[in-house]
């Protein structure tokens, strides 16, 4: 037995097997004993396993590259006498917080630890919290939550809510500036949702992360409603009803993996630039020299009937490097297309109509992911690439009432506002107000091309005749009013719907072979690399919320 672990004797005689901490040997065996309790200060591994869900350290291990993770503020305890708490100071105080990196680039991460007081969050336990998301700002590196946690320490009272208070200003403060990412590994109820919802992205687990303001139980007490809590607030509802959660992991692993996909897309900071690689494909000589068989196939993409659907996820694969694109909001709003890809090896934002789902239209929810996306990919100097296949905005009581003038009007400011490179293809109808809405020239997108497919109108032609041709119509019927509809809506297509006045007018700056629309969209972005925009002086602006 060494020195440094010798018994002391005290007064009495007894001994306590203690390191002597007055040598150096015992101060060290010390630390290395508080270092092993913090790391295992959770009892409840075993509970976390059976239930589908990593501990907090396994998430940090899993998400971070191997031996990356610097921790923070290991040996903070609560302060709390209140309800007995005193008798219990675990290390860490339930939330694991430091540094490290993913591909080996900076980030920070806290991670909530439910196994000590439920994952509860007190006045240590947010200041650990807030402490590391100030350090993610200072540094300009992205900030990782991973929560599982049961809300506020209701032993700590009003203290508890404070910290999330200032957890809020600081998610408010870094927006826009560092990208801010959520993993919900668990429950997360109340006040803690709002972190979270104030993030750029939000990833669930199905079957295992709930988000809810009041559970199932509350809800049952005040309005009678009887509501699983799945159905509530699991990872599905939030990814396809709600629109809270941007992704949903089949598991933890999946979840974790798509975060790190993530960021691959995403600049460390505002001031940085998305990370680029190698393009796939030659840059150099003529488009048409350099076509794929993969580009060929956009010329028959399109079906020759306009009331045909197509999947545009056919035309953004064979248009971003290797076929690899990452949806965002994939459940939610169907209708539109939303993800990141690469062209020529640097992050695009792409957002699509979705010929399969309501045939395109927009709706109030199409409009917010849509809107939400432009304004995400603007903030962290990451291209607008826009594909246009839409025949206007989704008609409706119901969409009138839930405010689609007001919701859809924050996709025109986000492409208004936005100042990155704005490319816009039109591949088949941009019919109405529509047409203005998805990056169009008037709303300040750069380039915006056409195939020779498209439809560029006020309306459709059916619509377009049964207004212009009323009196002609109205007193024919049977075969005869259905042939005479037939051939005034041939005629307006061939004058009205198609690309060419646009272009004349000089809203679309080239009508293109759809083949060439990879050669052409990398070029429009190599040109706008050194792209610059005034804005007016201006606190901030307004958007339609």
């Amino acid at each position: 037995m060494t020195a440094a672990t010798e018994p002391i004797g005290d007064a009495s005689g007894a001994a306590a097997d203690e390191p002597d901490v007055h040598t150096t040997a015992g101060k060290l065996a010390d630390l290395y004993r508080r270092a092993a309790e913090a790391v295992d200060a959770g009892s409840g591994a075993e509970r976390q396993h059976a239930k589908g869900r990593q501990t907090a350290r396994e998430r940090i291990d899993q998400l971070l590259d191997e031996g990356s993770f610097v921790e923070l503020d290991a040996l903070t305890r609560h302060r709390s006498t209140n309800f007995g708490m005193d008798a219990k100071r675990p290390f860490g105080d339930g939330v694991v917080t430091g540094t490290g990196t993913v591909d080996g680039r900076q980030v920070a991460v806290f991670s909530q630890d439910a196994t000590v007081f439920g994952g509860a969050l007190g006045e240590v336990y947010g200041e650990k919290i807030v402490k590391v998301m100030d350090l993610a700002l200072k540094i300009g590196c992205p900030m990782i939550g991973i929560n599982d946690g049961g809300g506020a320490r209701i032993q700590e009272g009003v203290v508890a809510l404070g910290l999330y208070g200032e957890i809020f200003v600081r998610n408010v403060r870094s927006s826009g500036v560092i990208p801010q990412i959520s993993l919900v590994m668990g429950p997360s109820a109340g006040g803690a949702v709002y972190s979270p919802a104030l993030t750029d992205f939000v990833v669930m687990v199905d079957g295992t992360s709930h988000m809810f303001i009041t559970g199932p139980d509350v809800i049952k007490t005040v309005t009678g409603e009887d509501v699983e809590m799945e159905d509530l607030g699991g990872g599905r509802a939030h990814n396809s009803k709600s629109g809270v959660a941007h992704y949903l992991g089949s598991d933890e692993a999946d979840a974790l993996d798509y975060v790190k996909e993530l960021l691959g897309y995403l600049p460390s900071n505002n001031l940085s630039e998305p990370p680029v690689y190698p393009a796939p494909e030659p840059t150099a000589g003529s488009i048409a020299d350099a076509l794929t068989d993969s580009d060929l196939e956009l010329d028959t993409i399109v079906p020759d009937s306009a009331n045909t659907p197509y999947d545009i996820h056919g035309v953004i694969e064979r248009v971003v490097d290797e076929g690899e694109f990452l949806e965002v909001h994939e459940l939610f709003a169907p209708n539109i297309v939303c993800g990141y890809g690469r062209i020529e090896g640097r992050s695009v934002g792409v957002v699509a109509n979705q010929p399969t789902q309501f045939a395109g239209c927009l709706d109030i929810d199409a409009s917010e992911k849509a809107s939400r996306f432009v304004r995400t990919c603007d903030a962290f100097n990451i291209p607008v690439v826009t594909f246009v296949d839409v025949p206007g905005f989704l008609p409706g009581t119901e969409q009138e009432w839930d405010g689609i003038i007001r919701r859809g009007a924050k996709l025109i400011y986000a492409y208004a506002e936005a100042t990155v490179p704005k490319v816009t293809v039109i591949t088949r109808k941009a019919y109405g107000g529509a047409y203005d809405v998805m990056g169009s020239k008037h709303l300040g997108a750069d380039i915006n091309v056409a195939w020779p497919t498209a439809q560029i109108a006020v309306t459709g032609a059916a619509g377009a005749v049964s207004i212009l041709y009323r009196k002609e119509l109205k007193d024919l019927e049977g075969d005869e009013l259905a042939n005479k509809r037939a051939e005034l809506q041939q005629e307006y297509e061939d004058t009205l719907c198609n690309p060419y006045i646009a272009a004349d007018r000089g809203y679309i700056d080239a009508v293109i072979p759809p083949s060439h629309t990879r050669g052409y969209i990398g070029r429009a972005l190599r040109a706008l690399e050194t792209k610059r925009e005034a804005v007016p002086a201006r606190k901030h602006g307004n958007i339609p919320l």
